[in-house]
């Protein structure tokens, strides 16, 4: 009989920094990055999924880009945790915290064709796309420029993924 996970644990408290952005500022963004954060690690694991798992005609040119998708996305998941850290916060990166928290749609995992797996990380990389845009407001509605700036160069690289999976399948539309 499986048992229920334990719930997520209560972050500790902020640490103190001298940066300038105050405790509550910095406690919000930080409760915001981390959900991205959870979102990012999910994508990333969705990306691996994506790249271990397609077949078909397209198979080597797929499973290549999915790898570089899934290293940009390292970047970006690197980034968010690093910020956190930056101000004052607790990056929570692991998988159950990734799992409870991401915004992503479920991977379907009995797909193996090469377009099928297009659609899915274009799906994945489309709905982190947005998160990102959305950060980009929200942070700076709390007076975070930097984070912003993150989001961003974030959004920028993960439109540049869409793009570059999409053109997979958008030949024949």
């Amino acid at each position: 009989m499986k048992t229920a996970p334990a719930p997520l644990e209560e972050a500790p408290k902020m640490y103190e920094t001298e940066n300038d952005l105050t405790l509550q500022r910095r406690s919000a963004i930080t409760g915001l990055l981390n959900l991205r954060l959870a979102s990012a690690v999910d994508l990333q694991l969705q990306m691996k999924q994506a790249h271990w798992n397609v077949k078909g005609p397209s198979f080597i040119a797929l499973h290549e880009l999915f790898d570089k998708v899934d290293e940009a996305v390292e970047e970006y998941v690197d980034m968010i945790a690093e910020r956190i850290v930056q101000l004052g916060g607790i990056a929570e990166g692991t998988v159950r915290v990734a799992a409870a928290r991401t915004r992503l749609p479920e991977y379907p995992l009995a797909i193996a064709e090469g377009m099928q797996h297009v659609e899915a990380v274009a799906r994945a990389v489309s709905t982190f796309g947005q998160e990102a845009r959305t950060t980009i407001s929200e942070a700076a509605a709390l007076g975070d420029a930097d984070t912003a700036d993150l989001f961003t160069e974030v959004s920028r690289g993960t439109d540049k993924w869409l793009w570059f999976v999409e053109a997979h399948s958008q030949a024949g539309k």
